[in-house]
């Protein structure tokens, strides 16, 4: 097991660039976020969490740039500044903290931020608990599902795609101190061609992935996925955006393999793959890592990927 410069605690959000912070903050109510701050150049949307905010884009070309992961403590920060040769840099955003930011093997931004204000949770629209044929805890209580907006608490991991799996999640596992959790194959076991990778919390369980690094071609994201309340949010989720003009659809809704969740895949203003999901599988840091053949591993039920997989 390799040593890490340090241990990161979760993803925090990922950076975007976009020509229009207005059509970006209409989407994004709509797939279930809030505004949490916005300036000329950047607009920051928030989930029903503390988090000061789980999205970012900066006005330009539209783009994906990186990904900011959450530290510890403001101590790991200065424990990686000195051992890539980078510094700490106060955050000039809304919300503040400190940030080291670094590259990895591809070029894409990685920032590892600590200290970012923290907001009041929103009121969150609960649900009474399921009946099911082993238990029905619900009694005289009308189960009654409000429609509207998914309610998006987290950002939870990213995909992205390399031309190096081996270089650029290596980088990672090293820089971020992320564990494999499985990887995928299509003709060996020993020449995987993606690997899940999650934070190490020790004995706190943390979700089956932070990262999917999958080798193709080119370098370039393959979604960017935030959690929701449960599943009735999901579905109210889905039919909003499939009732509102001009958004697109790409895969789900269904439930993976590995990481379990349920899953609703939909395409943002500026093309990238963005996803709902719910219910993961939480593994502590002691679980080793797996193997599987990768079209045993996508979905245990729902429809079958699109043919234009891009994920």
């Amino acid at each position: 097991m390799m040593n890490p410069i340090i241990r990161v605690r979760d993803a925090a959000f990922p950076r975007f660039r976009g020509p229009d912070l207005d059509e970006m903050e209409r989407y994004l109510l709509d797939f279930g976020m809030r505004r949490s701050a916005r300036t000329e150049s950047a607009l920051y949307m928030r989930g029903t969490d503390r988090a000061h905010h789980v999205h970012v884009t900066h006005v330009g070309d539209s783009a994906f740039l990186g990904i900011a992961f959450e530290a510890n403590s403001g101590a790991d920060l200065d424990v990686l500044a000195e051992a890539t040769g980078a510094s700490v840099e106060m955050l000039d955003e809304p919300g503040g903290g400190r940030v080291v930011h670094l590259s990895d093997p591809d070029g894409r931004q990685v920032d590892v931020v600590h200290g970012i204000a923290t907001l009041e949770p929103l009121p969150l629209q609960t649900h009474p608990p399921l009946n099911s044929g082993l238990a029905r805890p619900r009694a005289n209580t009308l189960q009654r599902v409000e429609a509207g907006p998914a309610q998006v608490k987290r950002f939870g991991h990213a995909a992205i795609k390399t031309t190096s799996l081996a270089e650029v999640a290596r980088w990672y596992q090293e820089h971020l101190g992320l564990l494999a959790s499985d990887d995928v194959y299509v003709e060996e076991p020993d020449k995987p061609v993606g690997r899940f990778l999650r934070c190490d919390r020790g004995s706190d369980a943390a979700d089956h992935h932070t990262l999917l690094v999958l080798e193709t071609p080119e370098a370039k994201l393959g979604h960017a996925a935030w959690e929701v309340h449960d599943f009735d949010d999901l579905m109210v989720g889905h039919d909003h955006l499939g009732r509102t003009e001009g958004y697109r659809h790409y895969w789900g809704i269904g439930r993976h393999v590995l990481g379990g969740q349920i899953f609703d895949y939909w395409k943002d203003p500026l093309g990238f793959t963005v996803e709902h999901w719910t219910d993961s599988d939480l593994l502590t840091a002691e679980v080793p890592a797996g193997s599987h053949l990768i079209f045993d591993a996508l979905n245990q039920w729902g429809p079958n990927p699109p043919p234009d997989l891009d994920f």
